[in-house]
C-alpha cells in the first residue's frame, strides 16, 4: 500500500481488498492525509487477528509520532509493527524481495517526500509443459532450463533451451509521484515506467496557487510522463475546488494523450 490516509480501514473493507495480502505500506511524506489512517488500519487489522507482522516504510519521524500510540493503544495485539526509516531526499533503495524492488524518488513539496517507483525484477523463461514430458524432463533440471540451460537426454542429445521454452513475461514498473511541485528532476528516475501516477492538484489557471502549496497542474504532470517516455499516466489528488475533474483531464491529454483519471475503487491494468 502507498500512503495511509484518514479512513482507509473503511475503505479497504467497502472495497473487499484482502488485508491478508497486505505486508508493506510505504509513506510518502508526513500530512496528514497521507497518514492519519494508520492508526486506524493498524487497530483494525489487530481485531481482525492478524498474526503477521506489518512493515511500514517512512521518514524516521513517522516512528517517533506513532511508536508512541501503538505502545499506549495496542497492548497485547496479535502482531507486531517494524517502522523502516528512509532519507527522502536522496534516491535509494527502499525494500526489495525476490519479486520486486522498490526505490525512493524524491520530490519537492513544503516537508520532505518522495515518491516510489515498483520494478519488478526479471522472470525466468516459461517452460513449456509438452516438452517436459516429450523430453520426460526430471523435475530437477527445469529450474536450470528456465534461466537458460540447454537440456542433455540420456543419449547425449542437446535439446537448446529456445525449443524448450518461451520468453517471460517483460518486468512492468509502476512510479507513484505524490505530492509535488514540478521538478523534471523525477525523469531519470521514472523512465520508460509503464504507469506514472502524478498528482494533479490544479487546473493550469491556478497555477499560483499550485506554486505557492507546491502542487503541479494537470498541464504540467502531462510533459512529465511526455519526456519520461512512459506509457501510461494516472492523474490523482485533486483541489476540493473542482466538482468537475474532467478538466484536469482534457488539460493533461492535450500534451499526453494515454492520460486516467484516478477515483476510488477504480482499477487499471498495464
Amino acid at each position: 500500500m502507498i500512503d495511509c490516509g484518514e479512513g482507509t480501514h473503511r475503505q479497504i473493507r467497502k472495497y473487499n481488498v484482502k488485508v491478508s495480502r497486505l505486508n508493506h505500506i510505504f509513506i510518502s511524506h508526513l500530512h496528514g492525509d497521507h497518514c492519519f489512517g494508520i492508526m486506524g488500519l493498524i487497530t483494525t487489522l489487530g481485531m481482525l487477528g492478524r498474526t503477521a507482522g506489518l512493515h511500514i516504510h517512512a521518514h524516521g519521524d513517522l516512528e517517533k509520532i506513532f511508536r508512541p500510540l501503538v505502545g499506549y493503544f495496542c497492548q497485547g495485539m496479535s502482531y507486531q509493527v517494524f517502522f523502516h526509516p528512509f532519507n527522502p531526499y536522496h534516491h535509494e533503495l527502499v525494500y526489495e524481495d525476490r519479486s520486486v524492488k522498490v526505490c525512493s524518488i524524491p520530490l519537492k513539496h513544503k516537508v520532505p517526500a518522495c515518491g516510489f517507483l515498483f520494478s519488478e525484477k526479471e522472470k525466468d523463461d516459461h517452460i513449456k509443459k509438452e516438452m517436459i514430458e516429450f523430453y520426460q524432463i526430471p523435475v530437477r533440471e527445469r529450474p536450470l532450463i528456465k534461466k537458460g540451460a540447454d537440456f542433455v537426454t540420456p543419449e547425449g542429445e542437446v535439446i537448446p533451451h529456445s525449443r524448450l521454452t518461451t520468453p517471460a513475461t517483460s518486468p512492468k514498473k509502476y512510479a507513484y509521484c505524490s505530492d509535488t511541485a514540478y521538478t523534471e528532476n523525477i525523469i531519470p528516475f521514472i523512465e520508460n515506467a509503464d504507469c506514472l501516477f502524478h498528482e494533479a492538484t490544479f487546473l493550469q489557471e491556478h497555477l499560483p496557487r499550485a506554486k505557492e502549496t507546491m502542487h503541479t497542474t494537470a498541464l504540467q504532470a502531462a510533459p512529465i510522463a511526455q519526456k519520461a517516455n512512459v506509457k501510461q499516466l494516472i492523474l490523482g489528488h485533486y483541489s476540493a475546488r473542482y466538482e468537475d475533474v474532467s478538466e484536469l483531464l482534457i488539460e493533461a491529454k492535450s500534451v499526453f494523450e494515454n492520460t486516467f483519471l484516478s477515483e476510488d475503487g477504480k482499477i487499471f491494468d498495464f
